[in-house]
């Protein structure tokens, strides 16, 4: 497993206030999109679940596709956000991005929200997109997601893509580890009393200790290329690391990095081309797509 961690530019103290500033003012800032946008279905189905296609100018389904999911406490969604977020990706991948609209908790408890996102996956692949050619982007409760979904993949013996990327995962839904409160104080408003709401309302009477709805519990044998970002002030920044070694250990290639002073959701920096965080990104992203699949 590699691990690097990342320091703050230009300082900690000036780079985390930097994307405070950027979430709190998510609720006011316009996300309009760019004009080489394109909204328009590249593939005809999403697997009976809502989807979005978002392209960025020169991308091509024949480069592959990214399939996103979204976080959001498994309970609402920002779709202009997230749009925009598509946008960046496909831009700096020159693929597609199809946004899964999964149902949310608690009106959908587990595991609708799983079977929305493994259904817009075999989605893809009945389309003649291969396997090899499909990375997914996660972040947060979408990170528990996409790697809930890789279980439930591989239980089933469907071909798994070639690399997953989860930004500031959830991947213990008991909560165990330790820096859910040692860093809950330097967090942007993460902490147990929020999880566990988050995470009660999303299972619905389901175990917390079992797989796949708790990505940890389960065989993290023959998962494709592992790439995770997180904050060094997280709350959940133990659940990446403690996933990310369980992984390692079952033989899977992982790739960690932490970003030194962030906190969650940091990632939210690449909607703002200006910040050095936000390109290192998207420059990240898109190498570990790339070299995923040779």
């Amino acid at each position: 497993m590699d691990i690097t961690r990342i320091p703050a530019e230009p300082d900690p103290t000036t780079a985390a206030e930097a994307v405070m500033t950027e979430l709190a003012g998510l609720g006011i800032r316009s996300f309009a999109l760019p004009a080489d946008a394109g909204l328009d279905p590249v593939l005809p189905g999403s697997g009976g679940v809502t989807a979005v296609w978002v392209t960025a100018g020169g991308a091509s389904v024949e480069e592959g596709v990214v399939l996103y999911v979204h976080g959001g406490g498994f309970e609402h969604r920002m779709p202009e956000l997230m749009n925009l977020t598509a946008h960046r990706i496909s831009r700096a991948t020159a693929r597609p991005v199809l946004v899964v609209h999964y149902r949310l908790a608690p009106a959908h408890p587990y595991p609708a929200p799983l079977d929305d996102v493994v259904a817009v996956y075999r989605s893809l692949l009945d389309q003649g997109v291969p396997a090899a050619k499909i990375v997914i982007f996660s972040e947060s409760s979408g990170a528990t997601l996409a790697l809930s979904a890789l279980l439930a993949l591989k239980e089933s013996g469907t071909a798994l893509p070639a690399a997953v990327i989860a930004n500031s995962a959830i991947t213990d839904l008991t909560l165990s580890s330790p820096s859910i409160d040692a860093n809950a104080p330097h967090d942007s408003g993460v902490d147990r009393a929020l999880l566990t709401r988050l995470i009660g309302q999303y299972l619905g009477g389901a175990r917390p200790d079992q797989a796949p709805q708790s990505p940890i519990h389960g065989d993290l044998h023959g998962l494709p290329p592992l790439l995770f970002t997180v904050g060094a002030a997280e709350a959940l920044l133990d659940d990446t690391l403690r996933f990310a070694r369980a992984a390692s250990d079952a033989g899977t290639r992982v790739s960690v990095e932490v970003y030194e002073a962030m906190p969650h959701v940091f990632q939210v920096t690449v909607l703002s081309e200006r910040n050095p965080t936000g390109r290192r990104l998207l420059e990240r992203f898109t190498e570990w797509v790339a070299d995923a699949e040779r």
